[in-house]
């Protein structure tokens, strides 16, 4: 391996920066606390009066050399602001219970004539808070603020004409900040901008840039991307299970792309006839090998295929649907048990509308059936009754019942016909048009509670094959792709938990 290449230098030296940045952010959290905080600053003080003592000589007209008792008057602009790092609440002024103001201002020598009050853009609701039942108060040299909250960056401005002493006495505000503080700001000219990064932060940043930036097209400009490790070549294809057909689709397709000379055709005719075809197959071929074929089944094979060896993929959800013509969310597996045994024929039997209820299955091959039966019903469906899923074959029946291909067939017939109800597998995002799915005695389903909740309706997807496939053939690359590889991530992003997550290995090593 060459060490001393130009990506390996240029991945270093931003390996290092990054490092240096970190350790001095580190520093500043720890030495500098990012506490409440409330800052004031005297932007303003000057003389208004006639007395030049308190300054420098000024021109008044109009209300100002009209006005008695303001030969000594000054006007002081005090800015009070939320510099801190976190929001203040009313309730994190601390003071006496009772006590309505905030803060106190004081100036020092000098007695309060006016207050005028304005806030920051975008801040009008502060002013809901100065009104005198708030707690705003002027007499003698104080003022009495109310406990304004202060978003971050936020501030309030008093405008106040005093009388009394010279300028510049001192302005003193004072209070108690739960786990913070009230300090004084350096002032800062009108005309100042302060910057937005330091100079080191610029520093960081503009060297950080030119590092990743330069790596980056070091990248690009190389071409020496070596093939996914354990690709293999030849044909291969993946049969059984519907409800994980979304799932197979993707990961042929990406595992066809990263791997050259590999085709995976993905052809699901439902967990048991796929079972069925490998054994079949398998036994056909007899000492010439493993067929290149790999069957997927929502839960265990049948019992009767001791040459098919097992491989479990990841934990599968799937739900109860019905048409949107019924507004149940949630049915208990009573009551659910009572519906495909005939028992409840009508939703307005359980507090639904007037309409029959009809039962739109899968047929004997599908697996998803076939864990509802197991799961939920604790025993088979009714036969089937209808061919149309609307008209009863079989007069004696006690409901409508057909059977389906497909689940995508099943979802248009639920959202098709008022009153259906049917079963599939659960598709992350989606929801099927004209229906929707329903809560089993109150639990939904949801990778993020499937080890907590207790929901019924779910089921572990079984890899198999016709015995062990070689190690170099593209069934052992394929399936290491789809049950340890980046495989899992696409499983996840269907709605499935994934048996080699460590969540997914308890349950899977449990049920």
């Amino acid at each position: 391996m060459e060490w001393f290449s130009a990506e390996n230098i240029v991945a270093v030296l931003t390996a290092v920066l990054g490092v240096l940045a970190s350790v001095g952010v580190l520093w500043y959290e720890r030495r500098v606390p990012r506490r409440k905080r409330i800052g004031y600053r005297v932007q303003m003080d000057t003389p208004i009066g006639s007395d030049v003592s308190q300054a420098r000589a000024n021109v008044r007209l109009g209300l100002f050399d009209e006005t008695p008792d303001m030969a000594d008057a000054t006007l002081v602009l005090l800015r009070v602001e939320n510099d801190g790092s976190q929001s203040i609440d009313r309730g994190d002024y601390t003071g006496p219970d009772g006590q309505l103001h905030g803060l106190v201002v004081e100036f020092t020598d000098r007695r309060v004539r006016g207050i005028a009050v304005t806030h920051s853009p975008g801040a009008d609701h502060l002013m809901d808070h100065f009104t005198p039942s708030e707690g705003l108060r002027g007499s003698g040299s104080l003022i009495r603020l109310p406990r304004v909250p202060l978003n971050r960056g936020e501030h309030f401005k008093l405008l106040v004409l005093l009388t009394g002493s010279r300028v510049g006495s001192p302005v003193r505000v004072t209070g108690g900040i739960r786990d913070g503080e009230v300090r004084t700001n350096t002032a800062a000219r009108p005309d100042e901008k302060p910057p937005l990064f330091g100079r080191a932060a610029r520093f960081i940043t503009v060297a950080l840039t030119v590092c990743v930036v330069t790596l980056a097209s070091i990248i690009l400009v190389r071409d020496d991307t070596p093939p996914p490790i354990g690709c293999a070549r030849g044909e291969l294809t993946v049969t059984g299970s519907t409800a994980f057909k979304p799932v197979l689709d993707e990961l042929a397709e990406k595992y066809g792309k990263a791997c050259d000379g590999a085709t995976v055709t993905v052809d699901p005719h439902g967990s048991t006839a796929g079972i069925r075809e490998l054994a079949e197959r398998g036994a056909a071929a007899g000492k010439s090998g493993s067929p290149a074929l790999v069957a997927l089944s929502d839960g265990p094979k049948p019992s009767g295929f001791p040459q098919l060896r097992e491989n479990r993929v990841a934990v599968s959800l799937f739900r109860l649907v019905v048409n949107d013509k019924v507004p149940l969310r949630n049915l208990g597996r009573d009551a659910i048990r009572g519906i495909y045994r005939g028992d409840i024929r009508n939703w307005k039997q359980l507090g639904g509308p007037d309409l029959p209820v009809l039962l739109v299955s899968r047929d004997a091959n599908s697996g998803t059936r076939e864990v509802f039966q197991r799961r939920v019903l604790g025993r088979n469906e009714p036969a089937q009754s209808s061919r149309d899923c609307t008209t009863k074959d079989d007069p004696e029946a006690l409901v409508i019942r057909c059977e389906l291909d497909s689940t995508d067939q099943v979802l248009t017939e639920v959202g098709r016909l008022d009153g259906a109800i049917g079963y599939s597998e659960m598709r992350t995002g989606t929801k099927p048009a004209g229906a929707h799915q329903i809560a089993i005695d109150g639990a939904a389903p949801s990778v993020d509670t499937i080890g907590t909740s207790t929901y019924p309706y779910r089921e572990i997807e079984y890899a198999y094959t016709y015995g062990s496939p070689p190690a170099d053939s593209l069934a052992s690359s394929f399936l290491s792709y789809l049950s340890r590889g980046s495989g899992q991530d696409v499983i996840r992003t269907h709605g499935h938990l994934p048996c080699a997550t460590p969540e997914g290995l308890r349950i899977c090593g449990e049920d």
